[in-house]
């Protein structure tokens, strides 16, 4: 089902407009409350031989704060590449300073894109990684590099409008391309399906989220993501 923004945000041609996404909150299954102060449920169903095993909860990120296994190696611990540093510079000046979205910055400033992105203001930006460049084909990745409308078309497809916090992150969102990406997941898991990236063969995955710049909250994520989608 695709959704719109509503009353946050008014697609608009090329690189002004963008729509926000929703986020599904983890829930768990309740039951018999756990031993010895556990908070994890217990299962329960009549004849099952074993009525207290544990079951599996994924608890939701902090609402506050970076997310994610890739934290620790994608963004530098200080500096102005660090969380702290790029929360006070807008989202393409914050990016340049971490190593791990160079390629990105680039993409970025070789479709001319830095200023419309920079003056955005309340977005959330799926940002590959250096990885999720390398895992593109060479030669496909230097013919977008070379043709500054595709590029174009790909670099906006990453981004949506309005700032997703990891609890309405999951559902299916305009982008600035004016085409969809579908996000699902909870808790701290999100992914975008196979059949969205370019390199087609497996999901793309949320690595470090909730990243916070002066203008945007930004996803880092493992595949780069196909336009038109």
């Amino acid at each position: 089902m695709k959704r719109s923004l509503g009353t946050r945000g008014v697609l608009v041609p090329a690189v002004a407009g963008l729509v926000v996404a929703g986020l599904v909150v983890a829930v768990a299954g309740c039951g018999p409350a756990a031993p010895d102060g556990a908070t994890g449920g217990a299962a329960s169903s009549a004849g099952s031989s074993a009525p207290n095993s544990p079951v599996a909860v994924v608890p939701a990120p902090p609402a506050d704060r970076p997310f994610g296994t890739g934290c620790a190696t994608a963004v530098p611990g200080a500096g102005p590449g660090s969380f702290a540093g790029m929360a006070h510079d807008p989202v393409v000046l914050a990016a340049s300073h971490d190593p791990a979205l160079l390629s990105f910055v680039v993409a970025v400033q070789t479709a001319n894109l830095s200023d419309s992105f920079d003056s955005l203001q309340g977005i959330t930006v799926l940002a590959p990684v250096e990885t999720a460049v390398r895992a593109v084909p060479r030669g496909t990745w230097h013919r977008l590099l070379a043709d500054p409308a595709r590029m174009t078309q790909l670099l906006t497809h990453h981004v949506i409008q309005g700032r997703l916090a990891p609890d309405q992150l999951a559902g299916t969102w305009t982008t600035l391309n004016n085409d969809t990406v579908t996000i699902t997941g909870n808790g701290a898991v999100f992914t975008v399906g196979a059949g969205q990236t370019l390199e087609g063969t497996r999901p793309a995955a949320v690595i470090c989220g909730n990243v916070q710049t002066a203008n945007a909250t930004v996803y880092l994520i493992d595949q780069v993501l196909k336009p038109g989608s």
